[in-house]
Formats: C-alpha cells, structure tokens, sequence
C-alpha cells in the first residue's frame, strides 16, 4: 500500500526552520552564561604604595656591673684621759724649789770641744810622681834584679817545660811596703805563686812623694822564666 504524503503536514519541510530556531536559543543561552559570569567575577585590584622604612638597628652591649666593695668599718679608740685641760686660775704645782737659784748665782757651763775638721786624703796610687819611690838606693830595675836573684824554678813548671813572662802589679805604700799585689799575665799558675812569694818578702821601700806628702805609687813589674840548659 502506498503511503502518501501531504506537503501541509510534513515535518521535513520545516526542518531547516526549526535548526535555526534551536540554534538561535543555543547561542543566546550561551550569551548570557558568560554575560553573568563576567559581572559575578569581577576583580578589582587596589594597587597601594607601601613606604618601607629602614630601621638601624643598634648593637647592644652589655657591661659588667662591679659588684661594690664591702665596706670597711674602722674602729678609732678615744682616749679621753689622754689630754688633762687646765684652767688659767688653776695653780700648777711642782717640786724643783727654786730657792737655790739666787740672781747672784754663777752657773759653769761646760766648754765645748772644738770640731776638728776630717781630711779625707785620696786613695788612689800614682803612676807617677815628683819624687818616685826607691829601693836599696836605686830604681825599679834594682827591685827587679833582687826578686830574680830569689826566685826559685818550680818544679812542676820544669817537669812541663813551662816557661815565660809572668806580669805582676803593685803598690808602694806611703810607709813603704807593697800592697794589692795582682797577676797580670802568666803562662802557669806555679810561676805566677812563686814570683808572688818572693815579693811578699820584700823590704820595706822608701816611699814616693808629692810635694811634701809621701804619696801611693803604683807598679808593674815582668818576672823572666826561662830554663837553663
């Protein structure tokens, strides 16, 4: 059977108008979907100038509290009996009797010794003077030779082979004899014990003087050791 179709009441005539329509409504939804989105989600932003101040920041620093010395109390004893006050009416006693001395009375005072005035001479010898001391009647030269003729070889010294000078130093005292004997140079101890012991047996010299004044005069004397072949 054949069906048949009556172009009043068929829809697929109509179709592209009712594509259009719908489409129309699609696309004004839409619209307004983001017309309201956009209003809701408005964002105002607020831009605000914040001033930033720097603060300096200063070091603290501590210091160390001293802790306060105790204090010390002194005790200061008062004697009152110490000082006895007397007044201008009160009579002073005492027992020195005054009726020995009379106006006429002679006092001996005890004479004064005078101040005898100390010369302090000066110690240090001479090396030369006006007047050099002697000995025997002659020079150093004589003292020289005497002290060889005395000298005895040590032994020990021979036995070693030791010779040499040996230098003494001397003094000539004001009264003649010979002080502050020293060893200037020697090549052996022995040597230098021996020529010591035959000065210390010297005589006396006559002494050096200064003008009118016998005077300290100072020497230096070589001692000769050779052996003898």
């Amino acid at each position: 059977m054949e069906i048949k179709k009556y172009p009043e009441v068929d829809v697929q005539n109509k179709r592209f108008l009712f594509f259009e329509i719908g489409l129309s409504v699609v696309l004004l939804a839409v619209i307004g979907v983001f017309l309201y989105t956009s209003k809701d989600n408005k964002i105002e932003q607020v831009v605000r100038e914040v001033e930033i101040i720097e603060e300096e920041i200063t070091e603290i620093t501590r210091q160390d509290v001293k802790q306060p010395e105790p204090i010390r109390r002194t005790e200061i004893k008062v004697f009152s009996d110490a000082l006895s006050i007397v007044t201008n009416d009160e009579k002073i006693t005492t027992d020195v009797n005054f009726d020995e001395f009379s106006e006429d009375m002679v006092i001996d005072v005890m004479p004064q010794k005078p101040v005898v005035e100390e010369v302090i001479e000066d110690d240090q010898p001479f090396l030369k003077v006006e007047k050099m001391p002697s000995f025997k009647g002659g020079d150093l030269m004589t003292f020289r030779n005497w002290v060889m003729e005395r000298i005895r070889y040590p032994q020990i010294a021979q036995e070693n082979n030791i010779t040499g000078r040996v230098l003494l130093m001397f003094v000539v005292e004001r009264d003649g004899s010979l002080t502050n004997i020293q060893v200037l140079q020697t090549p052996d101890s022995s040597l230098s014990d021996e020529a010591i012991r035959v000065l210390k047996t010297s005589p006396k010299w006559t002494p050096g003087r200064q003008g009118n004044k016998a005077v300290r005069v100072k020497y230096t004397l070589p001692v000769e050791f050779r052996i003898q072949n």
